[in-house]
Parts: structure tokens; sequence; C-alpha cells
């Protein structure tokens, strides 16, 4: 018999997605106003140029924090939210999805550092595959009829 007792910490993910790769950052615990502002310094380092931010209606994503941090960034950043109950307008809900059910249903991480480094890891492998990325945007799109 296999018994284990998982109790780590919670472990949260942030993407963001262009049209040919993606950028993700781990955060312990749950995210929050603090970790949206983090997630957003980051792509405003690692991605040049203007950004469009798609969101969904997460409360952290509408704090008057978030919104005046992107006031002071608003040379850089645009936002637009999804319509409400939406999730399969969202490209990152894609990576989420292909990501639980074809890259982590084998780990089996002993504590939470282990489950931190393997997702990290198949995390970077899924954003090496150029193919996969453009799925995640067809599957988003709205069908044609």
């Amino acid at each position: 018999m296999l018994q284990y007792n998982f109790n780590w910490d919670k472990l949260s993910a942030a993407a963001g997605i262009t049209f040919d790769s993606f950028y993700f950052r781990l955060y312990k615990g749950s995210i929050k106003t603090a970790e949206v502002i983090d997630f957003l310094d980051g792509l405003l380092r690692h991605v040049p140029g203007p950004l469009t931010i798609v969101w969904d209606r997460l409360s952290a994503h509408k704090s008057k924090a978030t919104r005046n941090h992107i006031e002071q960034h608003r040379n850089r950043l645009c936002v637009e939210y999804l319509p409400a109950y939406a999730p399969e307008l969202n490209p990152v809900e894609y990576i989420w999805a292909y990501w639980k059910q074809h890259t982590l249903p084998n780990v089996c991480p002993k504590h939470y550092w282990s489950l931190n480094e393997a997702a990290r890891k198949t995390l970077k492998r899924m954003r090496r595959r150029p193919r996969l990325i453009s799925a995640f945007w067809k599957q988003a799109q709205l069908p044609l009829e």
C-alpha cells in the first residue's frame, strides 16, 4: 500500500502568453494583489514595447493597488477584461489545462520544494514548444459559426 501525507503549502502560478512564448511565475500561497503587481513588473522587464493585458475578473486584478500600478505604467500597459465566466476565451487557461493533464500527472513530490522544481521544469519544457503555444491561441478563438 502506498501512503503519503501531502502536507505542503499551496503553490500558485501566474502566466502571460504572447504569440510565440509564455511567461510564468510560481508563488507560494494564493495569488493576491502583491503577486499580481510582481508579475506585471516581471512582464514589463522581459517583454519590450506596449503590453495589452487581458484578464479574468480575479479581485486582485481589479484592486486599487493594482489599478494604481497600471496607471503608473500607462505608457506601456493597457488592460482589458474577459467577459465573466468565459475561461474558454483565455489562452492561459489552456496552458494550465495542458500542464495539469499532460506534464504533472506523474509528478509525485515529497515536499513543497520538489513540487516547485518539478512545476518549473515542466513549464519551461512546454515553453520550448512553439506549436503547443500556437495551439493554446487556436483553442481560445471564438467559433466562426
